[in-house]
């Protein structure tokens, strides 16, 4: 199982969302590089649901369901379907994953305005110390 991370706006899609809706089809992503996150995605990688906007948090998880596709709406973008899977107790802020300097070289930190990537392994095994997975 990999472990990838997706950035919404909890303005236009929330985790709040995601849980009443149970499952989505996660689209919107057009960057080429986040992209190739998308196409790596395979059913059951999880899926580290990040708010952008104000709260700048890793806020849940969420499981991939569907292999990647084309998006019928954008011969330019490719979609997957997801399900609700928790909310975190604690939603892990990026001001604290910045403030370890354990992740410095993550694209989270580096490429602060890519939308969808890959998890580090590192950063999995933080989290599970954590007790947050």
């Amino acid at each position: 199982m990999s472990y990838f991370l997706a950035k919404t706006d909890p303005q236009t899609y929330s985790l709040t969302q995601l849980e009443q809706d149970k499952t989505t089809i996660w689209d919107g992503v057009r960057n080429a590089e986040a992209l190739l996150a998308i196409k790596a995605m395979r059913p059951d990688d999880a899926i580290l649901i990040y708010h952008s906007g104000g709260e700048t948090a890793i806020v849940g998880l969420a499981r991939v369901i569907s292999m990647p596709r084309p998006d019928p709406k954008d011969a330019k973008s490719w979609v997957v379907d997801v399900e609700f899977v928790q909310r975190f107790n604690q939603p892990i802020t990026l001001r604290e994953i910045k403030e370890s300097h354990l992740f410095d070289d993550w694209k989270l930190i580096r490429q602060s305005r890519l939308s969808t990537m890959p998890v580090p392994e590192n950063v999995v095994t933080w989290l599970k110390e954590k007790n947050v997975l």
